[in-house]
């Protein structure tokens, strides 16, 4: 039995962005091309973590959530939380990116994501970034598996 492994549906040009790249920008790129997690490279295009659609809400949400809070609370966090134009990638990235390798068995993978509740996993070798799975890929994946009710792209399936 032929088993399908990470690099064959992983993505493998992810879009990308710099550690010192402004928050609003992580922001339009995930808006722009639809996107929810972005790997965050240094100049040689080594994964220093990844930035999700997670981490941004919270750095959005953290100055708003201490107005609701006791004063001397509320004013820690307040100091805390800055504009979104103050903040850059790196205040709000997620450091420890969970990773997988490129010839690891999808369904690990796919238990790896489980296990650690996150929508992605940057796919490293040698400490570069060689690709993103996400959910939507390994659900792809499994899904072009079974029949289709309508086309052959699991893009087109009619549930």
């Amino acid at each position: 039995m032929n088993l399908q492994k990470v690099r064959d549906v992983m993505t493998k040009q992810p879009i990308t962005i710099d550690p010192d790249a402004p928050l609003g920008t992580a922001a339009a790129v995930m808006r722009e091309r639809e996107i929810r997690h972005l790997p965050v490279i240094d100049v040689a295009g080594r994964l220093m973590g990844i930035i999700t659609d997670r981490d941004l809400r919270s750095a959005v949400f953290t100055p708003l959530v201490a107005e609701y809070l006791p004063s001397d609370e509320g004013r820690q966090l307040r100091g805390v939380g800055e504009t979104l134009e103050n903040l850059r990638v790196r205040d709000a990235m997620t450091w420890n990116a969970v990773t997988t390798g490129p010839d690891v068995p999808l369904a690990q993978a796919a238990a790896v994501m489980f296990s650690a509740r996150v929508g992605s996993l940057a796919v490293v070798e040698a400490s570069r970034l060689m690709g993103i799975i996400t959910e939507r890929d390994v659900l792809k994946a499994l899904a072009a598996t079974v029949p289709a009710i309508r086309g052959a792209d699991p893009d087109t399936y009619l549930w």
